[in-house]
């Protein structure tokens, strides 16, 4: 699509009761990012309610019918997609507008390949937006869905303003808080293990206004064009207006204040948006909308005589012994938790197309399928305004792989009986462009069915940031989740995850050793998909544990085919004997990087860290060595030097006396330090004490703990 166009979702699908939109882009650096947010505006072109601007604090609205449902890997890096359950949003919203921001004053001009996608609830892509000649601002309107005539179609618009989130916000109807007394008295996170709340203060902000950049709508229907403000009968910022005002905290994703102007708009000028205050920044966190319910970091004491007396549990694990058992169990297990606490169960399937809306779920169901029925491990339901989204569920664990005819069965039943979706989960995690099971789709069938895939880790992960890091609606939910992770996480469970690098892992290993193995070899190939795997399932059990988006980065051409990625990556394990990967953990000031050199048996974990601001280059020097006083003494340092690449370098043991040993001789100016670990990698290639899967966890976590926790910010 061009800027400006539209189109009725009827037309590209008969799935577009529910939709879901990707936000995209990439950066040079690999490190550029932005925050996502969706209003929702009545026949004014003004929010409601607070409950209809949904942001990162405010992840859900519009009554569950616009739910955020973060970063997901892609070729070129990630994408932020949101899922829109169109029949549930409130008949008095006419459109939702959807908008990403940046922060710490970054603009969008400095992220290349900005882009909208539009996919169906069976995940066809249905339209593609490229936004192109954003320059300098800091929030961006990518698209709107709006009705008309009694249907729902989609307009391009990628529209910008300078003043960041709180311009964007202002203008439709927004109101940001410019009370700090009254922000003080923020909704306090209740801990379920002993009822006491944690109060968590935030600061607001005045009032913002500014005003958009240009409005060419070009190929909008005439009846339809694109005004030129942000809505129909919307005011400028400056104005009055009557409409219902939702108050958020004026703050960005990092903490700090949005630039906001402090006595009003200027007049825009050569068609810009009037360049806004600085407004006084600080370490504020943003306001939570309502109270939540998290576990305790800390167990309470036991009132066990010993050791040897175990807890009795919901879903006890000892007495599993077969794969039967375990996949009967698991699925019961999961799906019930799903059932029966919403943000759960939601969080799963939104990303499925699913509406948001009463579910039920079902185990051991018969249908029809020829002479013999088929029994589907479960069955997912769930009701919203009298229609129903049904999804067929096949599970696997203990690292068993899914049947093709199996799952080929079960889209045939749901084809024939009009459900929505096939589900599989299972410990393998699925990769882009890289199926886990092909299917035969009978293209004669007027009605589709969608196959998608969860990973046992991507149910762990969401159950631990649920109820250690977001909070549930009450303390009963928050224990069935921990009741379901100390299960998933139990030994006879079946349920851990990615466990085996494959077949092809030792022979590999043993013809890089050789140097017997050849480029084009598909042994190689094999490595590599199943590295990219175990890396994405890194990401997820850290993100888990912290609280925080980690996301595997891939540096590869724009618009790379994954398939051709993987295979130049084979290649280069040929020649070079190395498995590379990249992280990046928000809040970290570079990304973490992962070696693993199978010519030497080493694996290093690895992360740079810029040297910004002023001082002397000892001054500088003496400040990292102190950051890292608690770190590993075998922990290396190179020094970055500007148009050389590294210079000095030495063990932090040698260091800590000496400072000025890691400063390069000849005065070059020094731009950052590389800081790595090493340690022995692991030859099985299971997850085994003794495998490569594990030694590779074990690195991560050590390098994340003793080294990258010390230099959450840049050393200056």
């Amino acid at each position: 699509m061009v800027k400006g166009a539209n189109v009725g979702l009827s037309a590209l699908s008969e799935n577009v009761r529910a939709v879901v939109v990707g936000l995209g882009w990439s950066s040079a650096t690999g490190e550029g990012d932005a925050d996502v947010s969706v209003l929702l505006l009545d026949a004014d072109g003004k929010v409601r309610s607070d409950a209809d601007f949904c942001f990162y604090n405010n992840p859900v609205a519009g009554d569950g019918s616009v739910h955020l449902l973060g970063k997901t890997p892609t070729a070129d890096g990630s994408e932020d997609r949101i899922s829109f359950d169109l029949d549930a949003v409130p008949p008095e919203v006419d459109k939702v507008v959807v908008a990403a921001s940046r922060y710490g004053g970054a603009r969008f001009g400095e992220l290349d390949d900005l882009r909208l996608t539009l996919a169906d609830s069976t995940g066809d892509g249905l339209a593609r937006f490229a936004v192109h000649d954003v320059e300098e601002v800091s929030a961006l309107i990518f698209g709107e869905l709006y009705r008309r005539a009694g249907e729902w179609k989609f307009r391009a618009v990628g529209q910008g303003y300078a003043s960041g989130l709180a311009g964007l916000a202002t203008d439709y109807g927004v109101d940001i808080d410019d009370d700090a007394e009254t922000a003080d008295a923020e909704t306090a996170v209740v801990q379920a293990a002993d009822g006491e709340a944690a109060s968590s203060r935030t600061a607001g902000a005045e009032r913002a206004g500014a005003e958009r950049t240009g409005t060419g709508q070009v190929g909008a229907e005439p009846e339809e064009s694109a005004p030129e403000g942000p809505g129909p009968d919307v005011e400028v910022p400056g104005g009055t207006s009557t409409a219902p005002s939702a108050r958020v905290p004026a703050q960005s994703r990092d903490g700090h204040a949005v630039d906001r102007a402090a006595t009003g708009p200027e007049p825009a000028k050569s068609g810009t948006a009037a360049a806004p205050a600085d407004a006084p920044k600080s370490a504020r966190r943003p306001r939570t909308a309502k109270k939540k319910v998290t576990l305790p970091r800390t167990a309470k004491k036991s009132l066990a005589d010993n050791d040897t007396w175990r807890t009795a549990r919901l879903f006890p694990g000892s007495a599993l012994k077969s794969d039967r058992e375990r996949e009967t169990r698991a699925t019961s297990v999961v799906l019930s938790v799903m059932a029966q606490v919403p943000e759960f169960g939601r969080r799963l399937t939104a990303a499925f197309g699913a509406p948001a809306g009463r579910m039920e779920t079902f185990t051991e169901v018969t249908l029809p399928h020829g002479e013999s029925p088929r029994r589907p491990d479960g069955v997912i339901r769930v009701e919203r305004a009298g229609k129903l989204w049904t999804a067929l569920v096949e599970t696997k664990t203990n690292g068993n792989a899914l049947k093709p005819d199996q799952v080929q069965a079960y889209m045939d039943i749901a084809a024939r009986r009009g459900y929505e979706a096939v589900i599989t989960l299972s410990n393998d995690v699925a990769l882009e462009g890289s199926p886990l099971v092909d299917v035969r789709i009978d293209r004669r069938r007027k009605h589709k069915v969608a196959l998608w895939h969860l990973s046992w880790a991507e149910v762990v992960h969401q159950a631990q940031m649920l109820i250690r890091h977001e909070g549930v609606g009450d303390a009963a939910h928050a224990w069935l989740l921990q009741e379901l992770l100390h299960y998933l996480q139990h030994e006879n469970s079946g349920c851990h995850g990615f466990q085996n690098m494959g077949a092809a892992w030792v022979p590999v290993r043993r013809g890089i050793d050789e140097e017997t193995l050849c480029q084009g070899d598909a042994r190689a190939l094999e490595v590599i998909e199943n590295w990219e795997r175990l890396v994405r399932q890194v990401c997820l059990r850290l993100g888990g544990e912290l609280g925080q988006k980690v996301l595997p980065v891939q540096r590869a051409r724009r618009g790379a085919d994954p398939g051709a990625r993987r295979t130049e990556l084979a290649d280069h394990l040929c020649e070079q004997g190395r498995l590379n990967a990249e992280i990046r953990i928000e809040g970290t000031p570079g990304v973490l990087g992962i070696t693993a050199d199978l010519r030497t048996g080493k694996l290093r974990t690895s992360i740079e860290v810029p040297a910004e601001g002023a001082g002397y280059p000892l001054a500088r020097a003496k400040r990292l060595v102190r950051r890292l006083s608690d770190a590993p003494a075998d922990l290396h340092i190179e020094t970055l030097v500007d148009g050389r690449g590294t210079g000095p370098r030495g063990t932090l043991e040698r260091l800590r006396p000496e400072p000025a040993d890691i400063l390069p001789k000849d005065g070059a100016q020094i731009t950052g330090f590389r800081l790595s670990l090493f340690k022995g990698m692991g030859a099985g290639r299971g997850s085994a004490e003794t495998g490569f899967i594990r030694s590779v966890d074990d690195a991560v976590d050590r390098f994340h703990a003793q080294v990258v926790a010390h230099v959450d910010a840049p050393v200056v």
